[in-house]
């Protein structure tokens, strides 16, 4: 199979698709992989390493479609991308559809084999490819919700741990998932006072048993979380329903009874946010303020760690691409339950049902493509 890795056109996003392991595996399969100049320099791979494990270094992106089989990127297609996909191509990448009803249907329209790294799941129901940037993420929001409740950017001047004498910041993370976990273990690492919420009482038993009492766990509940935000300084959003859109749990009347200056950074904005008054941000222009209250909305957040991020990511999703690659996309959707599950577009119609259910449009399912 004909493989391309092009450069990411999103704001201010700096990771690649594949590393020269990556290309280096599928070189020895017998596959061809083109990757587009400069591809890898955000990520600090130079061109000269991605020839060494084996790829041809093409010069425009209009190239590498046009020559590839299937597209392995790591950000859904804008713009330019959606003319250059062509019917029966593999896209191989995050896509999060249910976020937004034209990137669905553009993307439909291009008539692309649509594989999403976010919906593929394995039958305990959990989600591989997900877990290594949700890592990320989530470290990431609390270092970033920390900076921007400095005054400097209008916050409310609190440092995240405060120093003896003086109160620490009060953070409260919705949803205990893999985000969730990690944004509440960096909170508690830099001292802070810490709440997590999830409606999955099982999770905040074993949070509880690891931290003893250092974290509060508290069931949500619309009640509990209209209480526990008003005396949140920083609020970690990372609600997820896999493959649909997130549900508001923060509404507008709740921003007006928070603390002037604090800030909510929103993890599920991939998903269409969980905060009613959310809305995609980029690392350029990060945040914005709604009735005193700062959001920072970035839907690429492991973009500004493209190196961690791109070799965490790629570990995991190699595997799958060199099944796909040696298989065929149809072949390998029949044999692994995990890749049928990515599979949200094919020629035209729409396969993956959350998706489909959101915005009321035709679905079919995955057998009757396959």
């Amino acid at each position: 199979m004909q493989i391309g890795i092009p450069k990411e056109i999103k704001n201010n996003e700096y990771r690649v698709g594949m590393t020269p392991a990556g290309v280096e595996m599928l070189s020895k399969a017998g596959h061809t992989v083109f990757v587009q100049k400069t591809a890898g320099e955000g990520t600090g791979i130079s061109d000269a390493e991605y020839k060494q494990a084996g790829a041809a270094i093409l010069d425009t992106a209009d190239e590498v479609f046009e020559k590839s089989q299937m597209i392995i990127k790591i950000k859904e297609p804008l713009d330019p991308e959606f003319a250059r996909l062509k019917k029966g191509q593999i896209l191989f990448t995050y896509l999060h559809l249910a976020g937004d009803r034209e990137l669905t249907t553009r993307t439909l329209e291009t008539g692309c084999v649509g594989i999403a790294y976010e919906t593929m799941e394995r039958e305990d129901g959990s989600l591989p490819l997900l877990v290594p940037m949700s890592e990320v993420a989530g470290r990431l929001a609390t270092a970033e919700g920390a900076k921007y409740m400095q005054r400097t950017y209008g916050g409310r001047g609190i440092f995240l741990g405060g120093v003896p004498g003086t109160d620490p910041a009060q953070v409260l993370v919705l949803g205990a998932g893999i985000v969730g976990r990690h944004a509440m273990q960096m909170a508690v690492g830099l001292g802070a006072e810490v709440t997590i919420m999830t409606r999955n009482v099982n999770r905040l038993r074993d949070i509880d048993a690891i931290y003893k009492g250092r974290v509060k766990t508290l069931k949500m509940t619309p009640w509990s979380i209209r209480e526990a935000v008003k005396n949140a300084d920083l609020i970690v959003g990372s609600v997820l329903v896999t493959g649909d859109k997130a549900p508001w749990i923060i509404t507008r009347d709740m921003l007006k009874t928070m603390r002037k200056g604090a800030v909510i950074v929103d993890v599920s904005i991939d998903q269409g946010g969980c905060c009613e008054t959310s809305k995609p941000t980029t690392h350029s222009e990060p945040i914005y303020e709604v009735d005193g209250v700062i959001h920072y909305c970035v839907a690429n957040m492991p973009g500004c760690v493209p190196r961690t991020s791109t070799f965490a990511l790629t570990n995991e999703t190699m595997p799958f691409a060199l099944e796909i690659a040696n298989k065929g996309w149809q072949k390998a959707c029949q044999d692994s339950y995990i890749i049928r599950t990515g599979l949200n577009t094919c020629e035209g119609k729409l396969t993956y049902k959350p998706v489909a259910d959101v915005f009321d449009m035709p679905y079919t399912p995955p057998e009757e493509v396959l």
